[in-house]
């Protein structure tokens, strides 16, 4: 056993609670499903959980939520920094455990985002408020997905980024959610259907969006000493990066450079490997673009040229150079909101040897040995990036 300050960090439980379009469960019970699922996947029991994270639901999370599944944490993290929320979780974790101040963290989320909606409880627009920055760009009716659009309008401007690049995303994301059972969108779609589909915010079509979900997710992870307890191979942490960019869009010094550019080179820095090392990558994807410009900023290509990366098919598992969002990403498969947490599930079923039909090999026909998982919160504010790798 390594001291503390020394100790190696192990994702040993990772699961999803029912996803897709559920109409009969709470953000609560989907919270508790998901971390049942996770604590039986590592076989461990609740009461090794001596830390706790959680962001997004009720007053005082993570409080809430431990409250309900019955926790009592002496280590507990409740960033919220949207989508990325839980990559940068992750990084905290890994730190309290090296350090000795956690043991076992349990990272958990769920969200009934779909449901709320049909059932009038809320609205379909999301909106942070008007505080702050933000009082800047509110009265404009600056929304989220515009952000997103006026950034991917500015690639394509300054790179030459098509239309057609952009939706070759939403085309290769569905090629691999047909693949996963559990995915909510599996039929097969065109360039042209993405193109011809109902305009949203220029240039982004419906199929360039993520659909709006229901679903949870829980990692648990723990110190080197309790893997050999577990049910299932460890995945560790092998680095991980966090980086803040900006609120207002007018303080944003380059619409083409996401955070990821500073997150993913601090995870490779401290992973002690390179992009050119990952056997796939799990992204953020709640639009085309988030794709396109954090494959730029993670090193797999050059800045200016996700778009002739993503034209040639690399992004499916089936045949793909890098196959990246192999369950169908948050365009195909679910999107409940800050589904940074879904990322790290998916990335760990791949390295274990879990993924079904949708398994990515090495080119020898081995199981991947490393990946990395990289999330990105508000419109291009936040970014976090783990570098995960099996024994």
């Amino acid at each position: 056993m390594s001291l503390p300050g020394n100790r190696r960090t192990a994702v040993v439980g990772a699961a999803l609670s029912r996803c897709g379009r559920v109409d009969d469960a709470t953000a609560y019970t989907l919270h508790a499903q998901a971390a049942r699922r996770a604590l039986a996947d590592a076989g461990l029991d609740r009461s090794l959980v001596d830390g706790f994270a959680s962001a997004g639901t009720g007053v005082l999370a993570p409080v809430e939520v431990a409250e309900y599944l019955g926790l009592r944490p002496t280590w507990v993290d409740s960033t919220a920094v949207g989508g990325s929320t839980w990559e940068v979780m992750a990084a905290h974790a890994t730190d309290a455990i090296a350090s000795g101040h956690a043991n076992a963290v349990l990272l958990v989320y769920g969200s009934t985002a779909r449901a709320d909606v049909k059932a009038g409880r809320r609205t379909g627009d999301l909106s942070f408020g008007a505080r702050g920055p933000l009082q800047f760009e509110a009265p404009y009716g600056h929304t989220l997905i515009a952000k997103y659009a006026m950034a991917a309008r500015r690639h394509m401007l300054e790179h030459g980024t098509t239309i057609e690049q952009l939706a070759q995303v939403a085309v290769q994301a569905r090629a691999n959610a047909a693949l996963n059972p559990e995915a909510m969108f599996r039929d097969p779609i065109t360039v042209d259907d993405v193109l011809s589909g109902p305009m949203v915010a220029d240039p982004f079509t419906k199929l360039h969006c993520c659909p709006r979900s229901d679903g949870g997710a829980a990692v648990l992870l723990a110190a080197e000493e309790y893997v050999r307890d577990c049910r299932t191979a460890p995945v560790w942490v092998l680095g991980t990066g966090e980086h803040v960019s900006h609120a207002a869009m007018s303080q944003w010094p380059d619409f083409t450079v996401s955070p990821a550019a500073v997150s993913g080179r601090l995870a490779f820095e401290r992973a002690g490997v390179g992009p050119d090392e990952m056997d796939f990558a799990e992204i953020y994807d709640a639009f085309t673009y988030m794709t396109l410009v954090t494959l730029e900023d993670l090193g797999f290509c050059a800045k200016g040229e996700g778009g002739a990366f993503v034209e040639k098919g690399r992004l499916k598992v089936a045949g793909g150079e890098l196959p990246v969002n192999t369950d169908g990403g948050g365009l195909s498969a679910q999107h409940p909101g800050m589904r940074g947490l879904f990322l790290l599930v998916e990335a760990v079923r791949q390295l274990r040897g879990e993924a079904g039909a949708r398994q990515v090999r090495r080119p020898d026909g081995e199981l991947p040995r490393l990946a990395v998982a990289s999330g990105t919160g508000g419109w291009f504010c936040s970014s976090g990036t783990v570098v995960l790798g099996r024994d």
